[in-house]
């Protein structure tokens, strides 16, 4: 479910870098919901064997496919991998009120957090999806668009992601209404006429729902 890293043959990704640096632990951190209307952001922390890939995270031209590039098949299959296989993996969350209270980017940092002191085994550097954490006594790099150059960013992605989702699934069952199984929160035209027709939900972030509620959903 691994295949060795083959530089002879393989495209540069910035795990190498770490790996090359002499740091074995690379924890990639990345994470999925920033933007919905609904439900929670969840981060995951990820740390692959060295030199060492999930088979399936690289497309035929060697480049890295992250969440947004699989199918919901691709990421399940791939996140059974990663969950099995990895040398660590760690899970936070921050939900609607804790977002509506302090902000999106300060709850995406907190559920981060929480990914890292939750990983199984500790990171002795982080690669971090274009945000930064001050926390952690430990090397970390902030990437732009890390999810395409690090292999355990985009595993991470994978992670949050398919986690997140299964939640949406869960709160799609309490909430049939909103369709959350089909649009997982975000803000289709079908959900905020959803909202519109049937108010919030006890999961919804108020503070991204001010203009649909007042009757402006542009």
């Amino acid at each position: 479910m691994f295949a060795p890293y083959n530089a002879d043959t393989d495209i540069f990704f910035e795990d190498i870098r770490m790996w090359d640096m002499g740091y074995n632990l690379v924890g990639g951190i990345d994470e999925a919901g920033r933007g919905p209307l609904a439900g929670p952001v969840v981060a995951a922390c990820v740390i692959l064997p060295k030199k060492m890939l999930p088979d399936g995270i690289l497309d035929k031209n060697n480049n890295i496919r992250d969440s947004k590039r699989l199918s919901p098949s691709q990421r399940e299959r791939l996140y059974n991998i990663i969950m099995s296989s990895s040398v660590g993996v760690g899970i936070g969350r921050a939900g609607p009120e804790q977002i509506d209270e302090i902000n999106i980017l300060n709850a995406t940092r907190i559920a981060m957090e929480q990914a890292i002191e939750n990983c199984t085994c500790k990171p002795d550097c982080l690669l971090i999806d274009a945000v930064n954490l001050q926390s952690f006594p430990v090397p970390q790099y902030s990437i732009t668009k890390g999810d395409i150059r690090s292999l355990a960013i985009a595993a991470a992605s994978i992670i949050a992601k398919v986690t997140r989702d299964r939640e949406m699934m869960e709160w799609a069952l309490k909430y049939p209404e909103y369709g959350f199984d089909r649009h997982m929160g975000y803000g289709t035209r079908q959900h905020i006429e959803r909202i519109q027709k049937f108010g919030l939900s006890p999961i919804h972030r108020r503070t991204f729902c001010k203009r649909i509620i007042s009757g402006d959903s542009r």
